[in-house]
């Protein structure tokens, strides 16, 4: 086994199956500014590596990602500028997670929320426990949901239903997601590394070429459809990042409490 270490994400290779843990778990793995500036990177690296042809994304502890570190989205409310460098970033996690060749399954072991759900949303499978949930909850934050969730979502679950849940915010059951086709299989805690090492194993004993190849196809018009549309989605994100609403709903998350917005 190989492994290789980043600040805030782990990768380990074995028997030619690469697992990518978000590596946070006393923030519920939530991204702040170096695993965001990470994520970029690791799945070009990826890409890259000969040493596998598989690739399981999840998180360390009970969480699989709680969304923007509070801190870190704090920051930028205090320094607006510092939004602005995260754009490309942001649309380099998408475009090398959906050009990325080989097979990936997300091992969703805990919740995944907002930047969360973008993860693994651009995942290829998505196994759950059967306690975790699923929500882009960008909207309750203040922000537009600019980060690939909006652009994925309404090929998965179609527009009527993917409006609800980004307009709304809301999070769902790994159950419910699961009837709408968001999340492929929802298995109790104890039996989730068994799924996912079946799923992975019949994709590293098949025919490397074949499945790369085919998901390279699958993903074509989803790669062009993001391409076109995350310039004016992070465009509007950055724009609602400087909006009072957004550091109302900061604030009040800091403090336990509910926001009061007032549509500024």
């Amino acid at each position: 086994m190989t492994q290789t270490t980043y600040q805030s994400v782990t990768i380990e290779v074995a028997d030619r199956i690469a697992t990518v843990t978000l590596n946070r778990p006393e923030v519920l793995n939530a991204v702040g500014a170096v695993m965001h500036a990470e994520l970029r990177h690791v799945f070009r690296d990826l890409a890259e590596r000969e040493d596998c042809d598989v690739v399981v994304l999840t998180g360390a502890g009970r969480a699989f990602c709680a969304g923007g570190d509070l801190a870190w989205l704090q920051s930028m409310i205090d320094e607006p500028d510092r939004f602005l460098a995260i754009l490309e970033e942001a649309k380099g996690i998408v475009f090398s997670m959906l050009e990325l060749p080989k097979p990936m399954i997300c091992r969703m072991n805990g919740d995944a929320i907002g930047l969360g759900a973008t993860l693994a949303l651009c995942c290829d499978m998505v196994v759950a426990s059967e306690t975790a949930r699923f929500g882009d909850t960008h909207v309750r934050a203040g922000l537009v949901a600019g980060d690939g969730a909006a652009v994925i979502l309404p090929y998965v679950v179609g527009y009527m239903r993917a409006k609800e849940m980004l307009l709304t915010g809301a999070l769902i059951s790994a159950q419910e997601g699961r009837e709408m086709g968001l999340i492929n299989h929802v298995v109790p805690a104890a039996e989730l590394d068994a799924k996912v090492a079946l799923l992975a194993g019949r994709l590293v004993g098949g025919a490397t070429r074949a499945i790369r190849y085919t998901k390279i196809a699958l993903n074509k018009k989803l790669r062009a459809y993001a391409q076109e549309q995350m310039d004016m989605l992070m465009a509007y994100e950055a724009l609602s990042s400087r909006s009072a609403d957004h550091a109302e709903a900061i604030d009040a998350i800091r403090s336990g409490r509910k926001p009061v917005f007032s549509g500024r």
